[in-house]
């Protein structure tokens, strides 16, 4: 049978934390959507001493609707959320990230949006933050430059989530990113396919186990596959 949903979940360097999400995760669309599946994305660096991918093939070796993908990396969060998005076989399919700062109830919230408006895509704005002054400016500033390059796309945080797609919809997008840019490129490519998108509000709150994975070059690459995109779509 075809789940309703898959909900992909990114746990890079998550450990033992995942399991606690997971739990809460299955709590909620347990209650709210008949049928799901979870997709676990521990890839991993060679050699390094992360537990995570041990983990979720534990917690998937314990549920029948949940996989592990489990492989050495070969990119940053685009090629890790591709490799877990390629495995969805749900009516529906979810993006997010599973280091808490975005809460697994947005999904249900989501979810409800995208199936009672006959939306493509529906994803989550953040509207309260509290992870610093420095990283609200960065995701501001940021947004504005992608809006104005990319005038028509209209929303309001192109890199939050969770975002939910239908399954036909995420079909006729061909996403190559391997980095950060992967968010983008799902909105530029949503748009050019004349997607119906809506978006929901959310609280967005601070990793208080590690510092964050978005370094001051991410930030310039950020930029630069803008521009590489908005060039691209002119030519």
């Amino acid at each position: 049978m075809i789940p309703d949903i898959s909900i992909v979940i990114l746990c890079y360097k998550a450990r033992e934390r995942i399991r606690a999400f997971v739990d809460k995760t299955i709590k909620l669309i347990g209650s709210s959507i008949p049928s799901w599946e979870i997709i676990l994305v521990g890839n991993y660096v060679e050699n390094t001493d992360d537990i995570t991918p041990e983990i979720v093939k534990d917690i998937a070796s314990k549920n029948q609707n949940i996989k592990a993908v489990t492989r050495v990396k070969e990119g940053m969060m685009g090629w890790d959320a591709r490799t877990g998005l390629e495995k969805a076989t749900g009516k529906y399919i979810c993006l997010i990230d599973g280091d808490e700062q975005m809460p697994p109830e947005d999904i249900i919230k989501v979810y409800k949006k995208i199936t009672d408006k006959n939306l493509d895509l529906v994803m989550t704005y953040r509207c309260i933050r509290h992870d610093g002054v420095i990283r609200k400016i960065v995701s501001n500033g940021y947004n504005l430059l992608f809006n104005l390059l990319f005038p028509g796309a209209n929303v309001r945080d192109v890199n939050s989530k969770p975002k939910i797609f239908k399954k036909e919809a995420y079909d006729k997008m061909r996403l190559t990113s391997d980095d950060w840019f992967l968010d983008a490129e799902m909105v530029i490519q949503a748009k050019r396919l004349k997607f119906k998108i809506g978006e929901v509000s959310t609280e967005f709150y601070k990793c208080t186990h590690r510092r964050s994975f978005v370094k001051f070059d991410a930030i310039l690459e950020f930029i630069m596959n803008l521009l590489k995109a908005r060039f691209k779509r002119i030519s």
